[in-house]
């Protein structure tokens, strides 16, 4: 069911996994304002979904009551099959956050930094595992080098690295590839799909970038005033607004502009 704030999947989809996310009802209020709007999907373990919406739209809050960050005025969450933000504690080890607005401490060097998150997370062998984020991430020339000095893509590699310190069955994405030149996105992109793949993690990613959307994402839910305006497959979006990139969708929503056709 599209547009009306409600998402059910498909009985298949259910019949398979658990879902990774499930929220039912959800609504976050402040003061007058409703953030979110009595909003429920269920995301698939092991897909990509994209959370997409203007600024404003709810994305940000939304998130940050998955990760049982703020409490919900009213809904339900489910992570990994545990509510949330009642039994975080049972989740938070698995799942992991990155974004490029949320700095690490400048005075330290990436290592000092990685190994501090190792840490709070209690990774075994953590010095193995930070070796091999360096040689996945190519953070090895700046590995011992203050994070403070780094350049906007080197900071994202390591924000990544950081996120991935766990090896997290859940990985919450807010503009991950926000300021970054084509080519360093693109390796970006290139490696959380890898690391997909490879960990059958699921990802939840908040982006403007629309081709990261198209290329990454199996499914996208649009946001708009707290509320889902549309969810579905990339390609199916795109048919029934009749455009053929996510950008020109993106703006039909914001705009208010209605879907072209109905099939």
């Amino acid at each position: 069911m599209i547009g009306n704030g409600t998402i059910t999947s498909s009985p298949a989809s259910e019949a398979c996994e658990a879902a990774a996310i499930a929220v039912t009802q959800l609504s976050k209020l402040y003061k007058q304002t409703r953030a979110v709007d009595d909003i429920s999907f269920s995301i698939t373990r092991g897909s990509i979904t994209g959370l997409l919406g203007g600024n404003g739209a709810g994305k940000t809050t939304t998130i940050a009551m998955i990760m049982g960050l703020v409490s919900p005025t009213s809904g339900h969450i489910e992570v990994l099959g545990h509510p949330m933000p009642d039994h975080s504690a049972d989740v938070l080890g698995r799942m992991n956050f990155e974004s490029p607005y949320v700095d690490m401490p400048a005075r330290l060097t990436v290592r000092q930094n990685l190994t501090i998150f190792g840490r709070l997370y209690s990774v075994a062998n953590l010095e193995a595992r930070i070796a091999r984020l360096a040689s996945d991430l190519d953070l090895g020339d700046f590995l011992d080098r203050s994070n403070g000095k780094l350049s906007a893509g080197q900071k994202t590699r390591v924000a990544l690295a950081k996120a991935l310190i766990n090896q997290p069955e859940l990985l919450l994405l807010d503009e991950p590839t926000a300021s970054l030149d084509p080519d360093t996105a693109d390796w970006i992109r290139q490696h959380l799909a890898t690391y997909r793949k490879e960990n059958g993690a699921t990802i939840l990613l908040a982006s403007h970038n629309m081709l990261e959307v198209e290329r990454l994402c199996d499914r996208v839910i649009i946001m708009k005033r707290g509320r889902i305006e549309d969810d579905d497959s990339p390609e199916a979006i795109m048919a029934r607004y009749n455009r053929s990139t996510m950008e020109e969708v993106f703006l039909d929503v914001a705009r208010g502009r209605v879907q072209e056709t109905t099939s």
